[in-house]
């Protein structure tokens, strides 16, 4: 064979190795993808989907699917893209029941949203799962600057958020740096807020930020001035916290400790330190110890800032050391809201002890409740009456009570229209929570701004600044009446004296507990002004 023949079926042999071993090397390490848009990392599917992907999570596939439904159903009109970014796997039964409520909220949102008729734009939903506590929220990140960017994706908002985490700060932070907006519907750390003032407001921190419920320190503050905190005796008052970092735990545990009470001091803080969320850990054996701490002071009231899982250990501790037959009341914030979901018959049976009597009790401010708005609406027009004689005219009826009455009628009546449809969500929504309330809230907050930005042709999309711009105008005559009360938006994108509702977890005398709703609490110890017309110096 000539030289040159062997030269060149050399190369071509090279050729075919590295070609193939490229290929090899290719199909080996391609990213292992879980669904369109979705990569698998470890054991969790990681990334972006609105086409009825239920990441793992069997509880989420029937509003994933309605999700992709009516996305499709509007596909053809004039849209934008806004993504619910919350963790959607979980190893926690109850965990997994919560973000289905969660998704729950988002869905009836979305149909809220594009229920009108010449009202562009329609909203497209779609799912963003950072991982379990928010650990791969950079790769979600990067694709949602990506849609943000795309003239088809035409990304406007990000909402969701539900832990008050370093990671979620992260998230948020690269969001808005890159003024993409973000609607959070569900986090009270007091670390994921802009300033109020002048200069703070020139400057945000997080540019194109906007919350809907208050934070942690505004949630003491309401507790505070409901309870009657500052007239409670410091000696009969202890705070326990975990010293596990979460912004949620560490910005609680600061605004409990900033309650002024009246007398001598009592017993110091006491701490314990949890594995993560969703993990007990050892915490028990630290339960043991501190409750018997607190047995030994005349402590009977707790402020306890932790997770829900420790928070329900906690209470079972406390009713196992049952010293002096004493009855304790455990006051913690707003992650209680899901405790009755963790609670088992044995649990109940043992916060009331032998004797039936309760001898724990839990009050814990909600960012909502169900039977707030016509308790307080029934207790407000006896009062007219008495004071008037007569009954009230519709004009006469407060807003900061009326308007969310009537927001959560729409909501409830948006449930029953799905579930005549024959829609599967999974199971029925359950509003008890305040989860599918908030997060509704929170898809109606940026409907709303959506519309207000909308000028032009139907098919003109709304920049990414003109929605974040529009955070601080609502408020007053553009206020939204949310199932959770009135959102009136500051400078600073932070809901003004938004209510939390005080609701009691009471084990009763037999059987399952009761979850009572008690009363309204206000940040700033009155409720909103009529039209949420803002003072100029806010709390």
């Amino acid at each position: 064979m000539p030289r040159w023949k062997k030269i060149l079926y050399a190369l071509l042999g090279t050729a075919v190795l590295v070609a193939g071993g490229l290929f090899g090397w290719t199909f080996l390490h391609r990213p292992d993808t879980c669904a369109d848009g979705v990569e698998r990392i470890g054991d969790e599917c990681v990334g972006v989907n609105g086409e009825g992907y239920d990441f793992g999570t069997p509880e989420i596939g029937g509003v994933a699917r309605a999700i992709a439904q009516e996305n499709k159903r509007i596909e053809k009109d004039p849209h934008v893209t806004v993504a619910m970014m919350l963790p959607l796997q979980s190893g926690s039964e109850a965990l997994r029941r919560q973000i289905r409520s969660d998704l729950q909220g988002a869905y009836v949102g979305q149909l809220q949203a594009n229920e009108g008729e010449g009202e562009p734009p329609r909203i497209r939903l779609v799912l963003a799962n950072p991982g379990r506590e928010y650990a791969h929220q950079a790769a979600v990140v990067d694709t949602l600057l990506r849609m943000a960017r795309s003239p088809e994706d035409r990304l406007r908002a990000v909402t969701g958020f539900n832990l008050s985490l370093d990671a979620t700060t992260q998230a948020v932070r690269r969001l808005t740096a890159h003024k993409v907006p973000v609607l959070a519907s569900r986090i009270t750390g007091d670390g994921i807020a802009n300033e109020e003032g002048l200069d703070a407001v020139a400057k945000p921190k997080f540019p194109g930020l906007a919350r809907i419920i208050p934070t942690n320190l505004e949630v003491a503050r309401a507790l505070a001035a409901f309870t009657g905190g500052q007239d409670r005796e410091d000696r009969r008052t202890v705070l326990v916290h975990d010293t596990r970092q979460d912004s949620y735990n560490e910005s609680l545990a600061k605004a409990f400790d900033s309650i002024e009470e009246k007398g001598p001091a009592g017993p110091a803080e006491m701490s314990f330190t949890s594995p993560a969320i969703d993990e007990a850990g050892s915490t028990g054996n630290q339960f043991t110890q501190i409750a018997n701490n607190i047995c030994s002071s005349e402590a009977d009231t707790v402020y306890f800032a932790g997770r829900t899982l420790h928070l329900r250990l906690f209470a079972l501790k406390l009713a196992e050391v049952g010293c002096e037959k004493r009855h304790y009341t455990i006051i913690s914030g707003s992650d209680a809201a899901s405790l009755r979901q963790y609670m088992s018959p044995d649990d109940w049976d043992k916060l009331r002890g032998t004797d039936g009597e309760a001898k724990v009790t839990v009050q814990y401010a909600a960012p909502a409740h169900p039977k707030a708005w016509e308790t307080e609406l029934s207790a407000w027009r006896k009062q007219w009456r008495k004071s008037h004689g007569r009954e009230p005219t519709k004009d006469d009826l407060p807003q900061y009570l009326e308007e969310p009455k009537e927001a959560l009628d729409t909501l409830t009546d948006l449930i029953e229209t799905v579930r005549r449809r024959g829609t599967d969500l999974g199971a029925p929504p359950s509003l008890d929570d305040s989860r599918t309330m908030l997060v509704y809230d929170g898809m109606v907050t940026i409907d709303t701004a959506l519309h207000l930005v909308q000028s032009g042709p139907a098919d003109k999309v709304p920049s990414l600044e003109d929605v974040g711009g529009e955070w601080r105008q609502l408020k007053a005559q553009h206020r939204v009446p949310g199932t959770s009360g009135l959102i009136c938006l500051t400078g600073g994108g932070n809901p003004y004296d938004k209510p939390v509702a005080v609701v009691e977890l009471d084990p009763g005398r037999e059987g399952e507990g009761t979850l009572k709703y008690v009363g309204l609490g206000w940040p700033t110890g009155t409720p909103q002004p009529r039209n949420c017309v803002i003072p100029s110096s806010t709390p």
